[in-house]
């Protein structure tokens, strides 16, 4: 009967993921009913128009979505099972905070007239450089923090100099951004809101490829994480080293942090929310079963949040990140409300 129930939940959540995806597909300025969309999904339909505006604007959005929502749902859920704080996300070790120090040396620290004339020929936060600037900003974080896990004895421990290593990075930002000019200032806001637009295939493929080689680690790491769970005194009569699967935790976290806040910016609310929906929903602690269940729901919960950020038919669109925070916020006051009743 145990076996049913989870069965059950498992393909409502494949069922909300497909549907979601072909909502989010057909969703935008231009409305594209279900059956447009379903039939040139298949290869069937013959608008080149819809074709064009499907597969090279909205497929790769939702993919997006999909993938971003999955890594920093795990993300979240490796720092908390780490921690042991319901509240630690994907960048609490201010992996988030060295990617935004690489844009920023790029967009605020090139001399005013390059930067300025560069950042107008490039979708901010999609070029080449700022995402190879992001990606190594956050590459040295992970580095210096992997050298203080290697030191430090504590998780807590770890966990103060990760918030404090982001508060240093901030401040080295908004120092940066005190002296530069306005159009550089919202070039780098534009950057920091988030957005799921303009990936081009390559960019999806090299993001989709990290975090799926992460995602696979974590799940490989169940067995070790669930006896984490017990405290560090249990894990070590078992025969566990703490320092290796701290070491590990952090690692594949910082990867599925830094893949995904290189591509499309900061997202925050998602990596905390979802692994408490996760257990909420399957009624479980085993990471055999959150880690897929945190994957299927970061990725519903990210296509949400573009459905919302698109404003259906409209042309505007809200910056994701603030999307992502009016519907993360809520669930994880509700959840932290509960736990305490």
């Amino acid at each position: 009967m145990r076996g049913e129930f989870k069965s059950v939940r498992w393909l409502l959540l494949i069922f909300i993921l497909i549907l979601l995806f072909f909502l989010d597909v057909g969703m935008g300025s231009v409305k594209i009913s279900f059956s447009e969309t379903f039939s040139h999904l298949i290869g069937s339909g013959e608008d080149e128009i819809i074709q064009a505006i499907i597969f090279k604007i909205r497929m790769p959005r939702a993919l997006a979505a999909i993938i971003v929502g999955a890594a920093l749902a795990v993300g979240g859920l490796l720092m908390q099972s780490l921690f042991g704080n319901p509240l630690a996300g994907p960048s609490v070790l201010g992996i988030s905070s060295g990617a935004s120090l690489g844009v920023a040396m790029v967009v605020l620290g090139i001399g005013g007239n390059v930067s300025a004339s560069f950042l107008q020929t490039v979708d901010v936060g999609k070029s080449s450089l700022l995402v190879a600037a992001a990606f190594v900003g956050a590459l040295m974080v992970f580095l210096l923090i992997l050298v203080l896990a290697s030191r430090l004895k504590d998780a807590v421990s770890l966990l103060i100099v990760g918030v404090m290593i982001g508060f240093l990075t901030n401040a080295i930002v908004a120092i940066g951004q005190y002296f530069s000019s306005p159009e550089m200032i919202q070039d780098f806001l534009l950057w920091s809101l988030g957005s799921l637009a303009g990936l081009n295939n390559s960019q999806l493929w090299v993001m989709g490829t990290l975090v799926g080689m992460s995602v696979l680690a974590a799940f490989f790491m169940a067995k070790p994480l669930n006896i984490l769970l017990l405290g560090e005194n249990y894990a070590l009569s078992m025969g566990l080293s703490i320092k290796r699967i701290r070491i590990a935790i952090i690692g594949i976290t910082s990867v599925l942090t830094a893949a995904t806040v290189s591509f499309v910016g900061p997202i925050g609310f998602v990596g905390i929310a979802v692994p408490h929906l996760a257990r909420r929903f399957f009624l479980t602690a085993s990471h055999k079963t959150l880690i897929p269940a945190s994957v299927l729901g970061g990725a519903i919960l990210m296509l949400i949040c573009d459905l919302i950020s698109k404003l259906p038919y409209s042309q505007a669109v809200l910056p994701m990140n603030a999307v992502t925070g009016l519907v993360g916020a809520p669930i994880v006051i509700f959840v932290i409300i509960k736990r305490r009743s």
